[in-house]
């Protein structure tokens, strides 16, 4: 081997001297995380979004644990709509006199923890029955997906706006478990196709001559081999249901009354006057959302990358 594939071989490996066996060159192939770490280093972009990320979850996680229910339920009229910086309250108080820091940091916590429960009701549902789907084909395969197809045709906006003002009792696992009905249909039409191709591979054909289960050889032989498929998805999901629960809150038909949202806090700026002149009462949340799903955006396309690149180095 020349002294030039040498030093190529070593450079795709990250500086680890590949092994030589019977004159064939084996590289190792890269870690999942390894690689996505190669990825962030790449993209300084993504990897300051990835840091401010940390930052605010991990801030806003233990913040709203100090922030006592009264702080963001009780009314003060004679406060009302101050200025940020009159009587310590950083950047001011709403319509009811509630301090704006405490609020967003309790909105916050509700949006973000909202979005992520959904995220994961979407991929455990959209990653099973895309196994399903995708390993057993055939007429399983056409029923299932043609059910999906038309589910994905439906208005799903309208139809959780319809099933939020029918539904009694309603609280915020009930608005979780509603949009959790449209958020898995993408995620198993994903992990559908990436299924069908990995059930002609080698791997599968031999777990199959073994004797191994159907079931074994989906979720130990085939579902590792989708870690990557499945983080890219989730975290762009997470960011998309973000706008999902700050869209029907903003409209009224998130949370319910009484618990704070992002969009209900977005939503002042309905008022045309709180709009023009006190632009302290909804920049902050506006802000917040775009800083959140902005970043979610790069550190997702990250992952895809890497993603990418594990798939061409199979």
């Amino acid at each position: 081997m020349s002294e030039k594939n040498e030093t190529q071989v070593q450079q795709s490996v990250q500086g680890k001297v590949p092994e030589i066996k019977d004159g064939a060159v084996i590289v190792e192939t890269p870690s999942t995380w390894r690689t996505i770490k190669r990825e962030f280093l790449k993209d300084k972009v993504a990897l300051v979004s990835a840091i401010i990320l940390a930052v605010v979850f991990v801030t806003v996680i233990i913040w709203a644990f100090f922030i006592p229910r009264s702080a963001v339920t009780n009314v003060n009229i004679i406060d009302q709509y101050l200025t940020p910086g009159t009587q310590g309250h950083l950047l001011g108080t709403d319509e009811q006199g509630r301090d704006q820091v405490k609020m967003l940091i309790a909105s916050a916590r509700n949006s973000l923890m909202i979005a992520f429960m959904i995220s994961i009701i979407g991929q455990f549902f959209g990653v099973i029955v895309g196994l399903i789907t995708g390993y057993f084909r055939g007429i399983v395969d056409t029923i299932i997906m043609r059910v999906i197809d038309f589910w994905i045709v439906l208005p799903f906006l309208m139809i959780i706006i319809v099933l939020v003002s029918i539904v009694p009792k309603y609280n915020e696992w009930t608005l979780i478990w509603i949009i959790g009905l449209f958020a898995w249909q993408g995620t198993t039409r994903l992990i559908r196709s990436k299924v069908l191709s990995e059930a002609d591979r080698d791997y599968v054909r031999a777990s199959k001559t073994s004797g191994s289960s159907n079931f074994m050889i989906m979720f130990r032989e085939i579902l590792p081999n989708l870690a990557s498929l499945i983080i890219v998805d989730t975290t762009l999901n997470f960011a998309g249901n973000i706008g999902i629960e700050t869209t029907l809150s903003f409209l009224g038909f998130g949370l319910p009354n009484g618990t704070p949202s992002l969009g209900t806090m977005v939503s002042a700026a309905t008022d045309p006057t709180v709009l023009a002149t006190k632009p302290y009462v909804w920049v902050p949340p506006v802000i917040f959302i775009i800083v959140i799903c902005v970043g979610i955006s790069f550190v997702g396309q990250v992952f895809r990358r890497a993603a990418d690149a594990r798939q061409r180095l199979g």
